[in-house]
């Protein structure tokens, strides 16, 4: 018996290097759905709002230390990012982007039938139909991610300036 009360992540499997065969063809999934968001029209930083977002909604401190990074890259700010977990409750977002944050909540919480179709009627109203798709995609492959990270416990690790 081990004790792993100093380091509880030392009896964790990488998944993703455990499994290269899954993991490459969950990041072809990721490859595809962000062409898909490119060729509807969503914008790298919405992209990256929807990443964050659900990775916030799933505590997933890796993803979301990954996907801040690429977000400030794309041109996000950072008023914008610290409000994003309360952004109903700002007048910061587009009438686009909260339809598509909603939707992407609604896509990591699908049991919450009563937000599924209040999201979807939004999305309805500002979203086309390639816009949708693209956001449940984008919403569905980082619920995985966040699952591959959350569950092999993948460290988050300062990174140094330059």
């Amino acid at each position: 018996m081990s004790d792993t009360t100093a380091d509880p992540t030392s009896q964790r499997v990488f998944i993703d290097k455990q499994s290269p065969k899954a993991y490459h063809a969950l990041v072809e999934t990721a490859e595809a759905a962000r062409s898909v968001a490119t060729e509807a029209g969503l914008n790298r930083t919405l992209v990256e709002l929807i990443n964050l977002r659900v990775s916030q909604i799933n505590g997933c401190a890796y993803c979301l230390s990954l996907h801040t990074r690429a977000a400030l890259r794309a041109g996000e700010t950072a008023l914008r990012l610290g409000v994003l977990a309360a952004w109903r409750d700002t007048e910061l977002f587009t009438a686009r982007e909260r339809a598509a944050l909603a939707l992407a909540e609604a896509t990591t919480e699908p049991a919450n039938t009563v937000a599924q179709e209040d999201a979807y009627a939004a999305a309805r109203e500002v979203l086309t139909d390639d816009e949708i798709s693209a956001v449940i995609w984008v919403a569905i492959t980082i619920n995985a991610f966040n699952r591959v990270s959350i569950l092999s416990k993948h460290p988050v690790r300062a990174i140094p300036q330059q």
